[in-house]
């Protein structure tokens, strides 16, 4: 079955408190993102550990019930933290990060991961295909650098069919948003 590529970019979800530490102003709606109710905002901060530092990493919106900071194993090198791979709210032994602005710097405690690979879909869609939430499938990926990879299913009502990845990935096997891979069930 084959399937949309979504290549996800280091990015931060915050909790509206969280925010409200950084902004004054509401959080601004830059564009919607595949997902159904997910958006970038105009709204940056930079992230820093170890005295290095990040800058223009987008918030993306709406404010979630906890803080994270996705970001790509590259991105944790130079930052020199050892970030878990894990699905997206599984903080269990996360990294802590500093996000900052013009308006001041805020230690975020356990936040920090390496999104692990997923393939959103409805609930419905997935029951027909006969998959669960948190099921392992395989991703045959048909590029001149192709290869198999293996990702997790990630459920809810109005998902849009997506391969989510780090830029990571899509650099090493050559992939865009918007390229097509196959979901072997």
């Amino acid at each position: 079955m084959k399937i949309k590529v979504g290549v996800s970019n280091r990015h931060i979800h915050l909790t509206e408190d969280a925010y409200r530490l950084l902004f004054e102003k509401n959080l601004t709606k830059k564009s919607d993102l595949s997902q159904p109710g997910q958006f970038s905002s105009e709204e940056v901060l930079t992230i820093e550990a170890n005295g290095k530092k990040i800058d223009n990493v987008r918030i993306v919106g709406p404010f979630r019930k906890y803080n994270q900071v996705e970001i790509s194993r590259r991105d944790a090198r130079f930052l020199g933290i050892n970030p878990p791979v894990r699905k997206s709210g599984d903080l269990k032994d996360a990294c802590d990060i500093i996000i900052s602005n013009e308006q001041g710097r805020y230690k975020l405690k356990d936040c920090c991961i390496i999104a692990n690979r997923h393939v959103h879909i409805s609930n419905s869609y997935a029951k027909e295909l006969r998959l669960k939430d948190n099921d392992e499938v395989k991703i045959v990926i048909p590029k001149d650098k192709g290869g198999i990879v293996k990702a997790f299913i990630k459920t809810s009502d109005d998902a849009v069919l997506e391969l989510h990845i780090d830029t990571d990935d899509a650099n090493a096997f050559n992939l865009n948003t918007g390229d097509e891979v196959e979901l072997i069930l």
